[in-house]
């Protein structure tokens, strides 16, 4: 059995992974997904990263999965405790010293088009799910956004990159040569928009799972 450690992206909140929770405890493991102190004006990344530590306790066999712009917190999670794995969901990866503020540019992300959050986001998820979403975004404080990322190094920890082939925000062609760059490795992929826990969630615990048996 592994624990799973949840990160959600910008914006989102533990809500976000309700349908993956219990896949994956149909599938013998544990879940535990975590609302990160966005809105807390005096908490850093650092501060996100002992928000998850804290949830996980003595928990082991930790699987640490960051989504979107949990990427910028997962890797801190593997820093901070124990994890046997590090699976990015369509998520950004972070340099040493870059402050989430600066990936963008850094990245030659561009600019997106943000009027229709659905069309973008979750234009595959169930229109009530997408809908019960957006009614909980909340809004990111800007500590943790402009503060340098703080690891010198990438953490000593497996780590797999997801990919989400239909993905109109962190679009294919742009992920994989960031990964590629950041990385060094040649991301996985899977069907489906930004938000896979969502609109995916049998599929998406079922690669997860893989990783732990090798199936993927």
């Amino acid at each position: 059995m592994a624990t799973f450690a949840l990160i959600h992206g910008g914006g989102g909140s533990a809500w976000d992974w309700h349908l993956l929770e219990p896949e994956l405890r149909d599938r013998g493991h544990d879940a535990v997904a975590v609302s990160l102190p966005v809105e807390d004006e005096s908490a850093g990344l650092l501060d996100y990263a002992d928000a998850v530590v804290a949830a996980v306790g003595g928990r082991r066999d930790l699987v640490v999965v960051a989504h979107s712009w949990g990427g910028f917190v997962g890797p801190l999670v593997c820093a901070r405790t124990p994890a046997d794995l590090l699976v990015l969901v369509t998520a950004m990866i972070p340099a040493p010293g870059e402050p989430p503020s600066g990936w963008w540019g850094n990245t030659g992300f561009g600019s997106k088009d943000m009027s229709d959050p659905i069309g973008l986001f979750l234009h595959d998820v169930p229109k009530d799910v997408a809908e019960e979403l957006l009614t909980r975004s909340r809004n990111h404080a800007g500590k943790a956004m402009g503060e340098p990322w703080p690891l010198e190094a990438w953490p000593d920890v497996p780590t797999r990159f997801l990919l989400c082939r239909d993905d109109r925000f962190f679009t294919p062609d742009f992920m994989r040569g960031v990964v590629r760059d950041r990385l060094g490795i040649t991301p996985d992929e899977i069907d489906g928009g930004h938000a896979p826990m969502l609109a995916r969630p049998k599929e998406l615990a079922d690669r997860l799972e893989g990783y732990l048996t090798g199936r993927s």
